[in-house]
């Protein structure tokens, strides 16, 4: 039986009171369940106040062997944020927009220290998803197509080879789209001539969409936009071929999404965990905790605000 974490953003104090809530309890080598284990979707770090701790209590929960966990965006962006290329650049670039994205988590870890260099080695240990035999667990889209893709880049424990991380940063490259995809959503263009300014007003022309809609037909029915750019969304039908479907065989656990209300399952076979819980105006750690089910259940849902 598995207890499913959402995105935790640095927010340790949080975590700790969920994993309190679940029944969870902490001893010599962390925090542990007599009968159930935890799985972490990843963004442990940026935006929250405790993140080396965070990573901390996951890192002794997966050790211990008491939870899994697979990649965020925020992993992936942390290690080509600290990695140079053949150049002598980053694979993330050091831009005043990346810096301050990450700032935060920099200050916290120290940059270049130990800890920081053992963050890195531990993110780059961690799996790009996981298949098991009850269920799937991705941090942004579960997309066959791109799974298929990521293949080549990936080795028997799904993480990224060590070759593969300049090539997986690079836009235009072989498994970039493909890595986009799983650990950011599916990305739409719109048609010609569409765009609309995202919250830090720089235009736009795809939109990320809620690719488990499986009613929805047009542009806007799929976009996961600020409300006030929702207007500038055409209301027209999108290619029947642009989203990835769902064959519903096993349910499927993400993150990412930032979500907000009452949590609730997607549909009865995809359920989202991040609920924004580093979002400023307060939200919430969320888990779903599966106990065998395969249509999933609100009533499953737990966090705290």
């Amino acid at each position: 039986m598995y207890d499913i974490v959402g995105d935790i953003h640095g927010h340790a104090t949080k975590l700790e009171a969920l994993l309190t809530k679940m029944g969870y309890r902490q001893g010599e080598y962390g925090w542990r369940h007599p009968a159930r284990k935890v799985i972490f979707l990843g963004d442990f770090i940026d935006r929250g106040p405790e993140q080396c701790k965070t990573v901390a209590i996951a890192r002794a929960m997966v050790k211990s062997g008491q939870a899994l966990a697979v990649m965020g965006n925020h992993e992936f962006n942390a290690v080509a944020y600290a990695t140079p290329d053949q150049d002598g650049q980053f694979l993330r670039p050091h831009t005043r927009k990346n810096f301050e994205q990450h700032q935060l988590y920099l200050e916290q870890v120290e940059k270049g220290s130990e800890l920081h260099r053992e963050h890195i080695a531990w993110f780059k240990s961690l799996p790009l998803y996981l298949d098991l035999p009850e269920f799937r667990v991705v941090h942004a889209c579960w997309h066959p197509g791109q799974l298929h893709k990521i293949a080549p880049y990936i080795d028997e424990r799904l993480r990224i080879r060590e070759h593969a991380w300049p090539v997986l940063t690079r836009p235009g490259e072989a498994g970039f789209e493909a890595l986009e995809t799983l650990l950011k959503g599916v990305e739409i263009p719109l048609p010609r001539g569409h765009a609309f300014f995202d919250k830090d007003r720089s235009p736009r022309r795809h939109i990320r969409s809620r690719w488990w809609n499986r009613e929805a037909v047009t542009y806007r029915d799929l976009a996961m936009v600020p409300e006030e750019a929702i207007a500038h969304i055409p209301h027209t039908p999108v290619p029947a071929d642009i989203l990835p479907g769902y064959d519903g065989h096993k349910p499927v656990f993400v993150g990412h999404y930032w979500l907000t209300g009452i949590p609730a399952p997607l549909n009865e076979h995809i359920a989202c965990v991040d609920y924004s819980v580093a979002a400023e105006d307060g939200g919430k750690l969320c888990a779903y905790r599966w106990s065998g089910e395969q249509t999933l259940s609100a009533e499953r849902f737990c966090w705290v605000e």
